[in-house]
């Protein structure tokens, strides 16, 4: 035990910093699936990234609840030597009403992003597909009305008549 830096101290576990840690990886996972997603248009990773998301929703849908409904909330947390959580406490006591309504207002909001994702995802690139091709293609734009880059036709160059009075000097010695 002598290799953990928190193993025999009589110093807490630095909860909060573990915890704001592991929630920052979890925000990066869930950042990095959504940006996956919206760059292969691939469903499968839209479903990954949009069940991540609900779950996170509901890990602060339920600190949330559990904090504002539950009257014993302060023994969930552990043990604070600093005083810091005394802080937080008169704090969240003094301001019941506005921290409530912030809470609240951030789960709804997360929630209606869900919902729009969900939308969107119904609304997808394969709603107004129509073609007439015997193989589907690969990728299908994730917006249907995207604009298509211009095509390009390979062939030899086509100039305009030249009508300089040279050209025309030369094409009437030629037709004598």
């Amino acid at each position: 035990m002598d290799e953990f830096p928190f193993g025999d101290s009589d110093n807490p576990v630095p909860w909060f910093i573990y915890t704001s840690l592991g929630l920052g990886i979890v925000l990066c996972v869930i950042t990095c699936s959504g940006h996956v997603a919206a760059e292969t248009t691939n469903g499968c990773c839209l479903y990954l990234y949009m069940l991540f998301v609900f779950l996170l929703i509901m890990l602060e849908a339920a600190v949330t609840v559990d904090v504002f409904i539950n009257r014993d909330w302060e023994a969930d947390f552990p043990e604070d030597p600093s005083g810091s959580f005394g802080q937080f406490k008169y704090f969240v006591r003094t301001n019941f009403n506005i921290c409530k309504w912030i809470g609240l207002s951030i789960v709804t909001v997360q929630g209606l992003c869900l919902l729009l994702g969900m939308i969107l995802k119904a609304l997808g690139p394969d709603q107004y597909y129509d073609s007439d091709d015997e193989y589907t293609s690969d990728r299908v734009p994730l917006l249907p009305n995207s604009a298509h880059p211009p095509t390009y036709v390979v062939g030899d160059p086509v100039y305009g008549s030249n009508s300089s009075s040279w050209g025309i000097r030369i094409n009437g010695k030629t037709n004598r």
